[in-house]
């Protein structure tokens, strides 16, 4: 081994693997750093749990020669056979070491290393990599030298663990404050107030389609049903609309009981006017038939479900509001006012989709009009338009 290599990488580890652009490009840093210094390592595997609603956890794969390998496994895996007989689990639930020398018998209680067997593996070792909040993570380290891993090797691993230990928390929580963001506020959102925009008074206008929608009788169903039902539901529906959303280019910005508020920006970097709009419009169409289509099972009854969706376009003030120490970044302004009010004008109509004249001058469609409305809080009536292919359902 050699000792000069070794505290080199050592270095470069506590000093924060500054010259490393992303997490694959640390890991593949670190591993041939180490073979440079004399590490009989042909693969290596780096595997970061996740504070994600979806996301059990993130892994990095590397292998001699090879680019490294970036992967997401979700909660399923705890559940699954391989997860099961996995050395990872022992690490991942009693924060140990796992060997398996492919020479001793009792490795074949671990599939996995059948595998690696048939590739030619020598020796393998599982590392816990415990991050300073308690959680344990893991590594794993592959090699095909003859004879396994040397003593001398296992002391040089468990050396790297303290630094590449700290690192990997930090790129870690960084991951981790933006996939969070990006789960409660949004990506957009999100970047901007990683970007520095925390204070109350960081507020931005721009042009947006909007969008406001609601799911019709959901009064009524949360006073018949259990709690613990209606939020399930609440769950399917809304998967109903963010797919659609995210899919066509919108950030959902909240929800609001049934309620959702969203965005479509317009800007050069993302369309003009009415293209925007029209995948606005796509997207609504494609909720609708999703929410048609949701089947829920309550005892012996199926719960079939409408909701409406008014949609328009303008300039919105979008930014940090709030009181004190407690903010929220969100949209307001006259535009937002207005989806709003059209909203219900939908649920009065029994339309599904609504939009303002706005909406309907700038997205090519076959509109109908439906009239002129009153709306509280502007001077003048505002001209109302549904899709010519929609038939009225009013709710009783």
């Amino acid at each position: 081994m050699d000792r000069s290599g070794l505290q080199r990488v050592l270095n470069w580890l506590i000093d924060g693997a500054r010259t490393s652009g992303t997490s694959a490009d640390m890991v593949g840093a670190v591993c041939e750093q180490l073979v440079d210094a004399g590490l009989p390592l042909s693969r290596f595997g780096i595997f970061i749990r996740t504070l994600h609603p979806e996301i059990f956890g993130r892994n990095f794969i590397w292998r001699q020669g090879q680019k490294v390998e970036m992967g997401t496994v979700d909660f399923e895996i705890l559940e699954s056979p391989e997860f099961a007989k996995s050395p990872l689990r022992i690490v991942f639930e009693q924060g140990i070491e796992v060997r398996g020398r492919m020479d001793d018998p009792d490795s074949r209680r671990f599939p996995f290393l059948d595998d690696m067997r048939a590739e030619g593996v020598t020796d393998y070792i599982a590392v816990p990599m415990p991050f300073l909040d308690g959680s344990i993570h893991a590594t794993s380290w592959i090699t095909q030298q003859p004879g396994g891993f040397s003593d001398d090797d296992i002391a040089v691993i468990r050396m790297i663990m303290a630094p590449l230990a700290r690192v990997s928390e930090i790129v870690s929580l960084r991951r981790t404050a933006e996939m969070l963001l990006d789960t409660y506020v949004g990506n957009r959102a999100g970047a901007r107030i990683l970007g520095g925009q925390i204070r109350r008074g960081h507020n931005d206008t721009m042009q947006a389609a909007i969008w406001l929608s609601d799911l019709r009788g959901f009064t009524a169903l949360s006073d018949r049903l259990p709690a613990e039902t209606v939020v399930e539901i609440l769950n399917h529906y809304f998967d109903c609309q963010v797919t659609a959303i995210r899919g066509h280019g919108g950030e959902v910005l909240k929800f609001m009981g049934d309620g959702l508020l969203a965005v479509f920006p317009i800007d050069e970097y993302i369309g003009d006017t009415e293209h925007v709009c029209t995948r606005v419009l796509e997207a609504a169409r494609e909720s609708r038939a999703s929410v048609e289509a949701l089947a829920f099972p309550v005892g012996d009854v199926i719960e079939r479900f409408r909701f409406g969706v008014a949609l328009h376009v303008g300039n919105i003030l979008y930014g940090n509001i709030g009181g004190g120490n407690r903010l929220d970044f969100t949209c307001i302004g006259p535009a937002v006012n207005l989806a709003a009010r059209l909203e219900k004008i939908a649920g009065r109509l029994g339309r599904t989709v609504v939009v303002s004249e706005g909406f309907a001058k700038v997205c090519r469609h076959d509109w109908r009009n439906l009239g002129d409305f009153p709306i509280a809080g502007f001077s003048k009536a505002q001209r109302v338009y549904g899709l010519a292919e929609e038939t009225p359902v009013v709710m009783a």
